[in-house]
């Protein structure tokens, strides 16, 4: 694996919604490259396109035009059900609403994409258990959403997103709802347990603080591409 290779290439990708004069135009022409072993942050007012640009690199949206390729396979190539296995198989996914099923325990939550892969019931709840260990739920494997802190739920949340073992980990304004100690605590737990030489994580966010999380910062407005800025370096710890 080339530990700078190219995971996702997007080249002139447009999106737009809506008709006539009520058309709203996301995405403009954007190009960008995401390699394997980064962070990447994007960054931008609200409604410039980061969280379309989300969209189209997991598949939950196609472009007008342009394209995405997504570990060397482009999604207009997929039946539905192919682009659902390998979303689910690829990509990874944190949420600003950290989105856990409320009436599941932290642990049968994390295992929730280990049985969509597959994985037997048996096997998807211990390695949910030991991957809420590894980041220190390992007494709250059994604690439901609403028993949990916002810190403790996006925790939950990033082990959802890590546990299948994705190339590509998308997070939506991780850390939003957390104070600032948390949030350093996610984007550290981000660094330590999603990055990997074949894997990169893709973060949208507004916080200036996590910025030096990042090895290199995308800035997008009005649904282009305006800069793109080098973060931290690879040898520097955040």
């Amino acid at each position: 694996m080339d530990r700078y290779g190219t995971v996702v290439n997007c080249k002139g990708v447009t999106k737009s919604y809506g008709t006539g004069a009520a058309r709203v135009h996301a995405l403009r022409g954007v190009d960008l490259e995401i390699r394997y072993g980064e962070v990447l942050m994007l960054v931008g007012p609200s409604g410039s396109g980061k969280t379309t640009l989300l969209s189209l690199i997991s598949g939950i949206l196609d472009p007008d035009d342009g394209e995405c390729a997504v570990l060397d396979h482009v999604y207009r190539d997929f039946s539905a059900t192919e682009r659902a296995r390998f979303r689910g198989r690829a990509i990874g996914f944190v949420f600003q609403a950290f989105n856990l099923l409320p009436s599941l325990t932290a642990a049968e939550n994390v295992a929730v994409p280990m049985l969509i892969n597959g994985i037997s019931r048996r096997d998807a709840a211990l390695k949910a258990r030991r991957m809420l260990d590894a980041i220190g739920l390992g007494g709250r494997v059994d604690a439901l959403p609403d028993q949990l802190s916002g810190g403790e739920q996006q925790r939950v949340a990033v082990a959802r997103a890590l546990v299948h073992g994705p190339k590509i980990l998308l997070c939506d304004e991780p850390t939003s709802n957390l104070d600032h100690a948390s949030g350093d605590h996610v984007m550290e737990m981000l660094r330590r347990e999603a990055l990997a030489p074949d894997r990169a994580v893709v973060v949208v966010t507004h916080d200036i603080r996590l910025f030096r999380f990042a090895d290199r910062i995308t800035h997008l407005e009005d649904g282009m591409l305006v800069e793109s800025n080098p973060g931290r370096t690879r040898e520097t710890s955040p």
